[in-house]
C-alpha cells in the first residue's frame, strides 16, 4: 500500500490552488502531519481502517473537516483521496461535478468514514 506523505499533501494543495485559484498557506501543520500515520493505525495487530476506501475516506474527511489550509480544503481533500486511490490501483469514475457535490455533502451532513468510504467504493474502479 502506498500512502501519502505530508509533502504529497502539501504538493497536492499547492497544485490545486495554482490551477483553480485561492490562497496558498497552511493554517494547521499538525493536522497534515497526523495524516501520515492515521491510515496505517492498528490496534492489537488489527488495522483500524482495513480497506483502501476507508483510508481514502480518512484523507478526504480529515482535510475537509479539519481545515489545515487557508483555502482549498475541500478541493485538496477530494484530490488527496483520489491520488491515494490512483496510487493504489483505483480510479474515481464519478461524473463531472459529482465530486464537488460530494465534498459539500461531507461538510453539510457531517458524513462518517463509512459513508464516505461507500461513496468512494461506488464511484471508483480497479485499474
Amino acid at each position: 500500500m502506498e500512502y501519502l506523505t505530508r509533502k504529497d499533501v502539501l504538493l497536492i494543495h499547492s497544485i490545486i490552488i495554482d490551477e483553480t485559484g485561492g490562497s496558498h498557506g497552511v493554517r494547521d501543520h499538525h493536522a497534515i502531519l497526523v495524516l501520515e500515520d492515521l491510515p496505517r493505525q492498528a490496534v492489537f495487530g488489527k488495522e483500524l481502517y482495513p480497506t483502501i476506501y476507508l483510508k481514502a475516506a480518512l484523507y478526504a474527511r480529515n482535510i475537509i473537516m479539519s481545515h489545515p489550509f487557508i483555502d482549498g480544503n475541500k478541493r485538496t481533500g477530494a484530490t488527496a483521496a483520489s491520488v491515494f486511490l490512483e496510487n493504489n490501483g483505483h480510479k474515481i469514475t464519478a461524473q463531472k461535478g459529482e465530486i464537488e457535490k460530494f465534498t459539500l455533502r461531507i461538510v453539510k451532513q457531517k458524513l462518517d468514514l463509512e459513508e464516505i468510504a461507500d461513496w468512494f467504493k461506488k464511484h471508483s474502479r480497479k485499474i
